[in-house]
């Protein structure tokens, strides 16, 4: 198993609300100063590449609403290795919507999967995920799975973050990661105990707003999107990053 990392204080105020109850919400000023300690650099070109996505064509919902790009990653303590593009999968009992098929999306683009703002991501991410994981049930490496998700909406249909509705995605951790939100409002973020009662609630408003996420403990689920100005493009941009036991 890999070593205990040295103590992080910095990290603190992230991990507490982590550890006390299964989620955090974490402000775009504070994610920006965690992220630049691990390498963030040219945000705005990584953030470019959310207009080259390709349209999700599994949704059972009938909607042509979502567009994506997916890929996997090995992570470990001596560093990270992108594998074969590889079809996403779930099974019903996490996603009744969709699950229970392999969906092979779009993959995520090459100078995309080695860009320094992925790569400072995935780093905080597997220092987050190290240090709240029992030494006892630490991985040599983690299977992390990135998608990059367009939510658009229109003025006569909202776009669905979660069309599946209050879920857990079958993983350890989930960081959702605000890109960028234009012309939409709502898309408010709650999380729920295992007993579906409802813990918290926040918006991702902000370039970088994230949420983290225990999986094994809470459920999450964001409301539908809407256009403020019907007559101009409206979608809501994120990147959502999953940590799984390898």
């Amino acid at each position: 198993m890999t070593s205990t990392p040295d103590p992080d204080p910095t990290l603190a105020a992230m991990e507490a609300p982590l550890r006390a109850q299964g989620f955090a919400f974490v402000g775009a000023d504070r994610m920006h100063a965690e992220l630049l300690r691990y390498g963030l650099k040219a945000w705005e070109t990584f953030a470019a590449s959310w207009n080259r996505l390709g349209l999700d064509r599994y949704m059972a919902d009938g909607g042509r609403y979502r567009r994506r790009r997916h890929a996997t990653f090995a992570v470990g303590a001596d560093g990270m290795r992108r594998k074969k593009h590889q079809p996403h999968y779930q099974s019903r009992d996490y996603n009744e919507l969709n699950g229970g098929i392999e969906r092979w999306f779009r993959a995520v683009e090459p100078d995309i999967g080695t860009h320094p703002a992925l790569e400072a991501i995935l780093r905080l991410m597997y220092r987050i995920v190290t240090d709240l994981t029992p030494p006892a049930r630490r991985p040599d490496g983690w299977h992390a799975e990135i998608h990059q998700f367009r939510i658009e909406a229109l003025p006569e249909q909202p776009g669905h973050p979660t069309p599946e509705g209050l879920h857990r995605d079958g993983v350890d951790w989930v960081l959702v990661l605000m890109v960028r939100r234009e012309n939409v409002m709502s898309g408010e973020t709650t999380i729920h105990d295992l007993q579906r009662r409802q813990v918290g609630t926040f918006m991702l408003d902000r370039p970088l707003d994230a949420a983290i996420v225990d999986d094994n403990r809470v459920y999450h689920g964001v409301t539908a999107v809407r256009p403020i100005d019907p007559s101009r493009p409206a979608y809501r941009d994120v990147l959502v990053v999953t940590f799984r036991h390898q």
